[in-house]
């Protein structure tokens, strides 16, 4: 003979409470710590310029010269200035595709030959889509 009580059996419960708070913790955590802008590595000044930039077409490869000269392609730096070592770091990050639009990063205190020299080894490489960064000219 079973006799009851009259009291409904305790459902297990799982409390989420705490569960929600680490993952909360843990999203602020990524958020403050993830670099959303590839700029903010190297302190550049741009040169001005009054044209208007165009249109995007996609992706682009960046190739970046800092004032003191140095060579990045994408994020990778090349470590030699010369003509063939940065042609060999284009066709690494870039692969096959010569028909993707390509975006010079130069300071404006960058010397003239460290751009000639990215202008250059883009030709031989075989990219024609080329563009020069740059700033919007401040209103006076």
């Amino acid at each position: 003979m079973k006799l009851s009580s009259g009291r409904v059996p305790d459902e297990p419960e799982i409390n989420l409470v705490s569960l929600i708070d680490v993952v909360f913790c843990i999203i602020i955590f990524l958020v403050v710590t993830t670099t959303f802008d590839q700029r903010s590595a190297l302190k550049l000044v741009l040169p001005t310029s009054q044209a208007n930039s165009p249109v995007d077409t996609g992706e682009p490869l960046v190739v970046v010269v800092d004032a003191d000269g140095r060579l990045f392609v994408g994020t990778n730096e090349v470590l030699k200035r010369d003509v063939g070592s940065l042609k060999d770091a284009i066709v690494q990050i870039a692969g096959t595709d010569r028909s993707r639009p390509v975006v010079v990063r130069a300071d404006a205190r960058t010397p003239y030959q460290s751009v000639i020299t990215v202008m250059d080894a883009l030709g031989q490489v075989g990219f024609t889509k080329i563009s020069m960064a740059t700033t919007p000219e401040a209103s006076p």
